[in-house]
Protein backbone atom coordinates (compact mmCIF):
# COMPACT_ATOMS: atom_id res chain seq x y z
CA UNK A 1 0.00 0.00 0.00
CA UNK A 2 1.95 2.86 -1.51
CA UNK A 3 1.72 5.92 0.42
CA UNK A 4 -0.60 4.41 2.96
CA UNK A 5 -0.74 3.92 6.19
CA UNK A 6 0.43 0.05 7.30
CA UNK A 7 -1.88 -2.58 7.68
CA UNK A 8 -0.70 -3.33 10.86
CA UNK A 9 -1.33 -0.31 12.65
CA UNK A 10 -4.91 -0.50 11.14
CA UNK A 11 -5.71 -3.93 13.48
CA UNK A 12 -7.48 -3.52 16.54
CA UNK A 13 -4.62 -3.26 19.38
CA UNK A 14 -5.62 -5.86 21.52
CA UNK A 15 -5.40 -8.25 18.86
CA UNK A 16 -2.32 -7.03 17.82
CA UNK A 17 -0.79 -7.23 20.79
CA UNK A 18 -1.87 -10.99 21.78
CA UNK A 19 0.63 -13.60 20.85
CA UNK A 20 -0.51 -16.86 18.66
CA UNK A 21 -1.14 -19.63 20.68
CA UNK A 22 1.84 -21.27 22.31
CA UNK A 23 0.77 -24.77 20.82
CA UNK A 24 -0.02 -23.88 17.74
CA UNK A 25 3.30 -22.05 17.24
CA UNK A 26 4.58 -25.03 18.18
CA UNK A 27 3.21 -28.15 16.39
CA UNK A 28 3.53 -25.75 12.86
CA UNK A 29 7.27 -27.30 13.70
CA UNK A 30 6.14 -30.94 14.48
CA UNK A 31 4.03 -30.98 11.17
CA UNK A 32 7.41 -30.35 9.16
CA UNK A 33 8.93 -33.43 10.68
CA UNK A 34 8.47 -36.89 10.28
CA UNK A 35 8.49 -39.92 12.45
CA UNK A 36 7.49 -37.91 15.54
CA UNK A 37 6.02 -39.14 18.57
CA UNK A 38 2.97 -36.42 19.57
CA UNK A 39 2.25 -36.24 23.62
CA UNK A 40 1.20 -32.39 22.43
CA UNK A 41 -2.60 -32.10 21.09
CA UNK A 42 -5.38 -32.29 23.46
CA UNK A 43 -7.40 -34.26 21.10
CA UNK A 44 -8.78 -38.21 22.04
CA UNK A 45 -7.24 -40.91 20.04
CA UNK A 46 -10.36 -42.21 19.78
CA UNK A 47 -12.40 -42.42 16.76
CA UNK A 48 -16.44 -40.64 17.32
CA UNK A 49 -18.29 -44.08 18.35
CA UNK A 50 -19.90 -45.63 15.39
CA UNK A 51 -23.31 -45.11 16.30
CA UNK A 52 -22.81 -41.28 16.62
CA UNK A 53 -21.35 -41.35 13.65
CA UNK A 54 -24.10 -43.38 12.54
CA UNK A 55 -26.67 -40.90 13.58
CA UNK A 56 -24.54 -38.03 11.52
CA UNK A 57 -24.79 -39.85 8.41
CA UNK A 58 -28.76 -40.91 9.04
CA UNK A 59 -29.33 -36.93 10.05
CA UNK A 60 -27.50 -36.56 6.78
CA UNK A 61 -29.87 -38.36 4.50
CA UNK A 62 -33.04 -37.62 6.45
CA UNK A 63 -32.05 -33.46 5.19
CA UNK A 64 -31.25 -32.48 8.75
CA UNK A 65 -29.15 -29.11 7.20
CA UNK A 66 -30.96 -26.40 8.06
CA UNK A 67 -30.74 -24.10 10.62
CA UNK A 68 -31.55 -24.93 14.40
CA UNK A 69 -33.00 -22.33 16.95
CA UNK A 70 -30.68 -19.88 17.92
CA UNK A 71 -30.55 -21.68 21.07
CA UNK A 72 -30.25 -25.16 19.45
CA UNK A 73 -33.30 -27.88 18.84
CA UNK A 74 -35.50 -28.60 21.73
CA UNK A 75 -35.07 -32.30 21.82
CA UNK A 76 -31.22 -31.49 22.15
CA UNK A 77 -31.73 -29.29 24.89
CA UNK A 78 -33.92 -30.80 26.57
CA UNK A 79 -31.68 -33.94 26.81
CA UNK A 80 -28.87 -32.24 28.05
CA UNK A 81 -31.51 -30.68 30.88
CA UNK A 82 -31.30 -34.48 31.98
CA UNK A 83 -28.04 -35.21 31.44
CA UNK A 84 -26.64 -32.37 33.65
CA UNK A 85 -29.51 -32.64 36.38
CA UNK A 86 -28.44 -36.76 36.97
CA UNK A 87 -24.43 -35.75 36.38
CA UNK A 88 -23.81 -32.42 37.79
CA UNK A 89 -26.42 -31.86 40.38
CA UNK A 90 -28.26 -28.66 39.07
CA UNK A 91 -31.78 -28.38 36.85
CA UNK A 92 -32.30 -26.03 34.06
CA UNK A 93 -34.64 -25.34 31.83
CA UNK A 94 -34.21 -25.88 28.43
CA UNK A 95 -36.60 -23.51 26.75
CA UNK A 96 -34.57 -20.94 28.25
CA UNK A 97 -31.49 -21.69 30.68
CA UNK A 98 -29.23 -23.71 28.16
CA UNK A 99 -27.65 -22.57 24.29
CA UNK A 100 -26.02 -24.89 22.19
CA UNK A 101 -22.84 -23.24 20.76
CA UNK A 102 -19.89 -24.03 18.81
CA UNK A 103 -17.96 -25.75 21.09
CA UNK A 104 -16.71 -24.63 24.71
CA UNK A 105 -14.20 -21.72 23.19
CA UNK A 106 -17.87 -20.17 21.37
CA UNK A 107 -19.57 -20.34 24.83
CA UNK A 108 -17.05 -18.71 26.60
CA UNK A 109 -16.31 -16.16 24.45
CA UNK A 110 -20.08 -15.27 24.48
CA UNK A 111 -20.34 -15.59 28.31
CA UNK A 112 -17.57 -13.08 28.83
CA UNK A 113 -18.76 -10.85 26.00
CA UNK A 114 -22.50 -11.04 27.76
CA UNK A 115 -20.96 -10.04 30.60
CA UNK A 116 -18.10 -8.02 30.97
CA UNK A 117 -17.62 -4.09 30.25
CA UNK A 118 -14.89 -1.97 29.42
CA UNK A 119 -12.27 -2.67 32.64
CA UNK A 120 -14.19 -4.82 34.43
CA UNK A 121 -12.10 -8.02 35.94
CA UNK A 122 -11.60 -11.68 36.04
CA UNK A 123 -10.17 -13.66 37.89
CA UNK A 124 -8.83 -16.93 36.67
CA UNK A 125 -6.01 -19.79 37.40
CA UNK A 126 -3.03 -20.55 35.97
CA UNK A 127 -1.53 -22.40 34.77
CA UNK A 128 -4.88 -22.96 32.18
CA UNK A 129 -6.25 -23.31 28.79
CA UNK A 130 -4.36 -21.03 26.19
CA UNK A 131 -7.47 -19.36 24.98
CA UNK A 132 -8.03 -17.75 28.85
CA UNK A 133 -6.38 -14.99 28.93
CA UNK A 134 -7.02 -13.64 25.24
CA UNK A 135 -10.52 -14.42 25.56
CA UNK A 136 -10.89 -12.00 28.79
CA UNK A 137 -8.72 -9.11 26.85
CA UNK A 138 -10.97 -9.78 23.48
CA UNK A 139 -14.23 -9.11 25.65
CA UNK A 140 -13.07 -5.96 26.79
CA UNK A 141 -12.07 -7.47 30.34
CA UNK A 142 -8.39 -7.36 32.72
CA UNK A 143 -7.58 -10.36 33.40
CA UNK A 144 -6.05 -11.20 36.88
CA UNK A 145 -3.91 -14.38 36.86
CA UNK A 146 -4.12 -16.51 40.10
CA UNK A 147 -0.84 -19.25 40.25
CA UNK A 148 -1.41 -21.84 41.43
CA UNK A 149 1.42 -24.38 42.48
CA UNK A 150 2.47 -28.12 42.27
CA UNK A 151 3.49 -28.54 45.82
CA UNK A 152 -0.35 -27.84 46.78
CA UNK A 153 -1.89 -30.14 43.69
CA UNK A 154 -2.38 -27.08 41.66
CA UNK A 155 -5.78 -26.46 43.61
CA UNK A 156 -6.82 -23.30 43.60
CA UNK A 157 -7.95 -22.06 47.37
CA UNK A 158 -10.10 -19.33 48.54
CA UNK A 159 -7.08 -17.13 50.37
CA UNK A 160 -5.51 -17.52 46.52
CA UNK A 161 -8.30 -15.88 45.31
CA UNK A 162 -8.61 -13.41 48.33
CA UNK A 163 -5.09 -12.07 47.52
CA UNK A 164 -5.81 -10.74 43.72
CA UNK A 165 -9.48 -9.52 43.99
CA UNK A 166 -10.77 -6.01 44.21
CA UNK A 167 -13.46 -3.95 44.21
CA UNK A 168 -13.71 -4.05 40.51
CA UNK A 169 -13.63 -7.76 39.75
CA UNK A 170 -16.71 -9.23 38.29
CA UNK A 171 -16.10 -12.82 37.23
CA UNK A 172 -14.29 -15.68 38.45
CA UNK A 173 -13.66 -18.27 36.12
CA UNK A 174 -12.69 -22.26 37.10
CA UNK A 175 -12.16 -25.35 35.08
CA UNK A 176 -11.54 -28.42 36.59
CA UNK A 177 -10.56 -31.12 35.98
CA UNK A 178 -7.65 -29.25 34.78
CA UNK A 179 -5.98 -28.39 31.26
CA UNK A 180 -2.90 -28.78 31.48
CA UNK A 181 -2.62 -30.07 35.05
CA UNK A 182 -5.13 -33.05 35.55
CA UNK A 183 -5.28 -31.10 38.80
CA UNK A 184 -9.02 -31.57 39.84
CA UNK A 185 -10.93 -29.66 43.30
CA UNK A 186 -12.88 -31.30 46.11
CA UNK A 187 -16.34 -30.80 47.10
CA UNK A 188 -14.56 -29.06 50.42
CA UNK A 189 -12.56 -26.95 48.20
CA UNK A 190 -15.51 -25.92 46.11
CA UNK A 191 -17.59 -25.07 49.39
CA UNK A 192 -15.04 -22.55 50.25
CA UNK A 193 -14.75 -20.95 46.60
CA UNK A 194 -18.46 -21.02 46.78
CA UNK A 195 -18.54 -18.83 49.93
CA UNK A 196 -15.96 -16.51 48.45
CA UNK A 197 -17.90 -16.15 45.21
CA UNK A 198 -21.39 -15.26 47.14
CA UNK A 199 -19.47 -12.96 49.78
CA UNK A 200 -17.89 -11.05 46.41
CA UNK A 201 -20.73 -10.93 44.78
CA UNK A 202 -18.92 -12.53 41.78
CA UNK A 203 -20.88 -14.42 38.36
CA UNK A 204 -19.23 -17.71 38.43
CA UNK A 205 -17.67 -19.39 34.94
CA UNK A 206 -16.83 -22.67 35.02
CA UNK A 207 -15.41 -24.75 31.90
CA UNK A 208 -16.38 -28.45 32.75
CA UNK A 209 -15.14 -29.86 29.61
CA UNK A 210 -13.16 -32.69 30.86
CA UNK A 211 -15.80 -33.82 33.73
CA UNK A 212 -15.95 -37.22 32.45
CA UNK A 213 -12.21 -38.21 32.63
CA UNK A 214 -11.44 -38.70 36.73
CA UNK A 215 -9.55 -41.23 37.90
CA UNK A 216 -9.65 -42.03 41.07
CA UNK A 217 -12.53 -39.40 43.00
CA UNK A 218 -15.77 -38.46 40.99
CA UNK A 219 -16.06 -35.03 39.64
CA UNK A 220 -17.81 -32.24 41.21
CA UNK A 221 -19.51 -29.34 39.48
CA UNK A 222 -19.83 -26.05 41.43
CA UNK A 223 -23.12 -25.48 40.47
CA UNK A 224 -24.23 -28.46 42.90
CA UNK A 225 -22.89 -26.28 45.97
CA UNK A 226 -26.11 -24.67 47.62
CA UNK A 227 -25.94 -20.70 46.06
CA UNK A 228 -23.95 -21.13 43.30
CA UNK A 229 -26.13 -22.24 40.57
CA UNK A 230 -27.75 -18.95 39.72
CA UNK A 231 -24.91 -17.01 39.91
CA UNK A 232 -22.77 -19.58 37.32
CA UNK A 233 -22.48 -20.01 33.89
CA UNK A 234 -21.93 -24.16 33.28
CA UNK A 235 -19.70 -24.98 30.21
CA UNK A 236 -19.35 -28.59 28.71
CA UNK A 237 -19.77 -30.11 25.48
CA UNK A 238 -18.74 -33.00 23.43
CA UNK A 239 -15.15 -33.02 22.44
CA UNK A 240 -13.42 -34.62 25.44
CA UNK A 241 -15.35 -37.33 27.13
CA UNK A 242 -17.45 -38.74 23.94
CA UNK A 243 -14.28 -37.90 21.22
CA UNK A 244 -16.34 -35.56 18.87
CA UNK A 245 -13.70 -32.44 18.72
CA UNK A 246 -14.42 -32.53 14.58
CA UNK A 247 -18.33 -31.66 16.00
CA UNK A 248 -17.43 -28.34 17.53
CA UNK A 249 -20.88 -29.01 19.72
CA UNK A 250 -20.63 -27.30 23.50
CA UNK A 251 -23.16 -26.09 25.18
CA UNK A 252 -23.87 -23.29 27.80
CA UNK A 253 -26.20 -23.30 31.08
CA UNK A 254 -27.51 -20.61 33.25
CA UNK A 255 -30.20 -17.90 34.86
CA UNK A 256 -32.22 -17.54 31.92
CA UNK A 257 -30.96 -13.38 31.76
CA UNK A 258 -27.71 -14.96 31.49
CA UNK A 259 -27.96 -17.32 28.92
CA UNK A 260 -30.74 -14.46 27.07
CA UNK A 261 -27.80 -12.34 26.64
CA UNK A 262 -25.46 -15.00 25.58
CA UNK A 263 -27.64 -16.12 23.06
CA UNK A 264 -28.10 -12.07 21.24
CA UNK A 265 -24.29 -12.05 20.58
CA UNK A 266 -24.60 -16.09 19.42
CA UNK A 267 -27.81 -14.98 17.37
CA UNK A 268 -26.40 -12.05 15.54
CA UNK A 269 -22.79 -13.36 15.12
CA UNK A 270 -23.00 -17.27 14.75
CA UNK A 271 -26.67 -18.16 13.93
CA UNK A 272 -26.92 -21.27 15.19
CA UNK A 273 -24.42 -24.64 15.82
CA UNK A 274 -24.32 -27.32 13.27
CA UNK A 275 -27.71 -28.88 12.79
CA UNK A 276 -25.89 -32.24 12.23
CA UNK A 277 -23.78 -32.13 14.93
CA UNK A 278 -26.63 -31.58 17.30
CA UNK A 279 -28.28 -34.61 15.66
CA UNK A 280 -25.05 -36.87 16.62
CA UNK A 281 -25.06 -35.49 19.89
CA UNK A 282 -28.25 -36.22 20.91
CA UNK A 283 -27.75 -40.14 19.96
CA UNK A 284 -24.56 -39.30 22.34
CA UNK A 285 -26.25 -38.50 25.00
CA UNK A 286 -29.23 -41.78 24.65
CA UNK A 287 -25.96 -44.13 25.25
CA UNK A 288 -23.64 -42.83 27.12
CA UNK A 289 -21.57 -46.47 28.26
CA UNK A 290 -19.09 -45.04 25.94
CA UNK A 291 -17.27 -42.71 27.57
CA UNK A 292 -16.52 -45.44 30.61
CA UNK A 293 -14.34 -47.81 28.35
CA UNK A 294 -12.69 -44.40 27.06
CA UNK A 295 -11.74 -43.91 30.88
CA UNK A 296 -10.69 -46.95 31.49
CA UNK A 297 -7.90 -47.04 28.79
CA UNK A 298 -6.79 -43.42 30.04
CA UNK A 299 -6.23 -44.91 33.59
CA UNK A 300 -4.01 -47.25 31.89
CA UNK A 301 -2.04 -45.07 30.39
CA UNK A 302 -2.14 -42.13 33.24
CA UNK A 303 -0.56 -44.81 35.72
CA UNK A 304 2.04 -45.62 33.11
CA UNK A 305 3.07 -42.25 32.46
CA UNK A 306 3.06 -41.32 36.07
CA UNK A 307 5.33 -44.81 36.79
CA UNK A 308 8.18 -43.56 33.89
CA UNK A 309 8.35 -40.12 35.04
CA UNK A 310 9.08 -41.35 38.69
CA UNK A 311 11.43 -43.96 37.17
CA UNK A 312 13.31 -41.27 35.42
CA UNK A 313 13.65 -38.92 38.26
CA UNK A 314 11.03 -36.01 37.29
CA UNK A 315 8.73 -34.59 39.84
CA UNK A 316 5.23 -35.05 38.63
CA UNK A 317 1.94 -33.83 40.05
CA UNK A 318 -0.47 -37.41 39.86
CA UNK A 319 -3.09 -36.24 37.62
CA UNK A 320 -6.23 -37.13 38.46
CA UNK A 321 -8.71 -35.61 35.45
CA UNK A 322 -8.27 -34.92 31.80
CA UNK A 323 -5.59 -36.87 29.83
CA UNK A 324 -2.22 -34.73 30.37
CA UNK A 325 0.67 -34.85 32.29
CA UNK A 326 2.61 -31.83 34.14
CA UNK A 327 5.91 -32.65 34.85
CA UNK A 328 8.91 -30.37 36.12
CA UNK A 329 11.54 -30.61 33.89
CA UNK A 330 13.21 -26.97 36.15
CA UNK A 331 16.25 -28.95 37.25
CA UNK A 332 17.64 -29.78 34.03
CA UNK A 333 18.20 -25.35 33.64
CA UNK A 334 17.10 -25.21 30.81
CA UNK A 335 13.63 -22.76 29.76
CA UNK A 336 10.99 -25.04 29.61
CA UNK A 337 10.38 -23.84 25.46
CA UNK A 338 13.90 -25.08 24.89
CA UNK A 339 13.64 -28.02 26.89
CA UNK A 340 10.81 -29.33 24.64
CA UNK A 341 12.37 -27.90 21.31
CA UNK A 342 15.84 -29.88 21.86
CA UNK A 343 14.00 -33.08 22.99
CA UNK A 344 11.88 -32.49 19.76
CA UNK A 345 14.72 -32.12 17.45
CA UNK A 346 17.07 -35.23 19.05
CA UNK A 347 14.81 -37.62 19.91
CA UNK A 348 11.62 -36.96 17.69
CA UNK A 349 9.11 -36.47 20.78
CA UNK A 350 6.74 -33.97 21.08
CA UNK A 351 5.36 -31.97 24.42
CA UNK A 352 4.25 -28.86 24.93
CA UNK A 353 6.09 -25.89 27.09
CA UNK A 354 4.23 -24.90 29.85
CA UNK A 355 4.97 -21.28 29.04
CA UNK A 356 2.30 -22.18 26.58
CA UNK A 357 -0.63 -22.15 29.80
CA UNK A 358 0.62 -18.99 31.09
CA UNK A 359 4.30 -17.55 32.57
CA UNK A 360 4.40 -19.56 35.98
CA UNK A 361 4.03 -22.75 33.59
CA UNK A 362 7.58 -22.26 33.32
CA UNK A 363 9.96 -25.37 34.65
CA UNK A 364 7.26 -27.38 33.10
CA UNK A 365 6.36 -29.36 29.86
CA UNK A 366 2.36 -30.86 29.31
CA UNK A 367 2.25 -34.55 28.11
CA UNK A 368 -1.14 -35.37 26.36
CA UNK A 369 -2.06 -39.41 26.88
CA UNK A 370 -4.29 -39.06 24.22
CA UNK A 371 -2.55 -41.48 22.25
CA UNK A 372 -1.59 -45.68 22.51
CA UNK A 373 -0.01 -46.73 24.74
CA UNK A 374 2.57 -48.42 22.53
CA UNK A 375 3.41 -44.46 21.46
CA UNK A 376 3.33 -43.96 25.35
CA UNK A 377 6.02 -46.28 26.02
CA UNK A 378 8.35 -45.49 22.97
CA UNK A 379 8.11 -41.96 24.02
CA UNK A 380 9.13 -42.54 27.78
CA UNK A 381 11.89 -44.69 26.43
CA UNK A 382 13.50 -41.76 24.20
CA UNK A 383 12.24 -39.23 27.03
CA UNK A 384 14.30 -41.09 29.38
CA UNK A 385 17.64 -41.91 26.97
CA UNK A 386 17.32 -37.99 26.60
CA UNK A 387 16.88 -36.46 30.04
CA UNK A 388 20.19 -39.00 30.84
CA UNK A 389 22.14 -36.93 28.58
CA UNK A 390 21.29 -33.51 30.03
Amino acid sequence: MNGSPSLRNRINTVVRDIPRSGIRDFFDIVTTMKDVISLGIGEPDFDTPWHVREATVFALERGATHYSSNLGYIELRRALSKYVAKNFGAEYNPDNEILVTVGVSEALDLALRALLNPGDEVLYHEPCYVSYRATILFAGGKPLAVETKAENGFRLTRAMLEAQCTPKTKVLMLNFPNNPTGAIMSREDLEDIAKFAVERDLIVITDEIYAELTYDTPHTSIVSIPGLRDRTIFLHGFSKAWAMTGYRLGYACGPAELIEAMMKIHQYTMLCASSLAQKAAIEALARVTDVAAMVEEYRRRRNFIASSFADMGLECHRPLGAFYAFPSVAKFKLPAKDFALKLLHEEKVALVPGTAFGECGEGFVRCAYATSLDNIKEAMVRLKRFVGKL
